[in-house]
């Protein structure tokens, strides 16, 4: 396995990984996580206070140093140190329970850093509002470079994720580098969507697809005619369930294979495979708005992607790593083998050779970030070269 490992348990050590690949820098890291070692000992769920004490204020401290480098007139140089602030904020809070004190805080602050960044450093990402059918879903567009219309690629978030992240898989990069925008969203259930308005992961995730289609076919840098959608995790659920039941999409892919997620609960419950965050059963109810567990398992009933998959008639990618160990790799397989009416339909499984072995390449983003930019690329009309 290429998954970094300094802590003696799999959830932990994801959220390193994910800060790794998302542009934290090894040292910080590695400073973050020498203190808190032995409070990893007794598994996921314990110590994680303690996780975010330490990575809070690092968080804290590169906020004053930005505050340094803006009182300079260095504004390149605080957005940097605010990207990564807000970056350790973020993977801090997402290791919290639910309701886990100094969460709500840490979340708010984070953000803060976040829009701070992007204005500091004139990033190429504007943060957008999509009106639903309940509330909103707040967004990133990162638009493409030169004149439109150009293609465009909703890009949605797994169980435990948000926009930011997204942003910092640094898809939404490759594919301005290849002609095409992306709309990174909070949909129901993640996000901002989740934590500042209570909206509950929604398994029909058409119903806020095409919500984010509407709004793109509004704006006159895109092409109505060449939109794809893609998700990351669980996103692997959500983005196939939104190109099957909304024909406005011309091309989808998945960054994990998620095909089944309510049979993967019932493996959870025998502890098979691992669990992607700490207060895994408490997260999962607090996405759904369950009020226990029977209700949760009640409301995840349609997150099974079975008898769905022939209505997808556009070109449709499946990725995986061939090492998961969340999400099995044989999920992948029923995927693709379901996708009969796709006049473009394949299967990348990522091994040894090259690296993303790990749960949407957590190990390695690398190669499944440019398989899917170059396959948008391909069915959607950017460029490759």
């Amino acid at each position: 396995m290429a998954l970094y490992e300094p802590f003696p348990n799999y959830i932990w050590n994801l959220s390193v990984s994910i800060a790794m690949e998302s542009g934290g820098q090894i040292g910080e890291i590695v400073d973050m996580c020498q203190p808190i070692i032995e409070a990893a000992a007794n598994g996921g769920d314990a110590g994680t206070p303690a996780f975010m004490k330490q990575w809070s204020a690092y968080g804290d401290k590169l906020i004053e140093l930005a505050a340094e480098d803006e009182a300079k007139g260095r504004m390149f140089s605080a957005s940097d140190k605010l990207e990564r602030a807000s970056l350790y904020l973020l993977v801090a809070e997402r290791m919290q329970g639910h309701g886990a004190p100094g969460r709500v805080e840490t979340y708010a602050k984070a953000r803060a850093a976040f829009d701070k960044s992007t204005k500091l450093g004139k990033i190429n990402r504007e943060r957008v509002e999509i009106a639903l059918k309940n509330g909103t879903m707040p967004a990133l567009y990162t638009r493409a470079p030169g004149e439109g219309p150009h293609p465009v690629v909703v890009y949605c978030n797994g169980l435990d994720s948000c926009k930011e992240l997204l942003y910092w898989s640094r898809l939404p990069e490759a594919l301005a580098r290849r002609g095409i925008s992306t709309l990174c969203v909070d949909q129901p259930g993640s996000g901002e969507a989740l934590r500042l308005q209570g909206l509950p992961v929604d398994p029909h995730s058409e119903s806020w697809a095409s919500k984010a289609v509407d709004w793109l076919e509004q704006q006159a840098d895109v092409d109505p005619a060449r939109i794809g959608m893609t998700g990351i995790s669980l996103g692997g659920h959500f983005a196939p369930r939104a190109v099957a039941y909304e024909p406005r999409f011309a091309s989808g892919a998945v960054w994990g294979a998620n095909h089944n997620w309510r049979e993967v609960q019932d493996k959870r419950l025998k502890r098979e495979g691992e669990n992607p965050v700490p207060h895994y059963w408490a997260h999962v109810m607090w996405a759904f708005g369950a009020k226990d567990m029977d209700e949760f398992m009640a409301l995840s009933t349609d997150m099974n992607l079975n008898g769905h998959m022939d209505r997808i008639k556009v070109p449709f990618l499946v990725t995986h790593g061939a090492h998961d160990r969340q999400i099995s790799v044989a999920y992948a397989d029923d995927l693709y083998d379901q996708l009969v009416n796709a006049p473009r339909r394949e299967k990348v499984i990522f091994t040894a050779r090259e690296g993303g072995v790990e749960h949407v390449g957590a190990d390695n983003m690398a190669y499944g970030r440019d398989c899917i930019a170059d396959w948008f690329a391909e069915t959607l009309g950017g460029m490759t070269a």
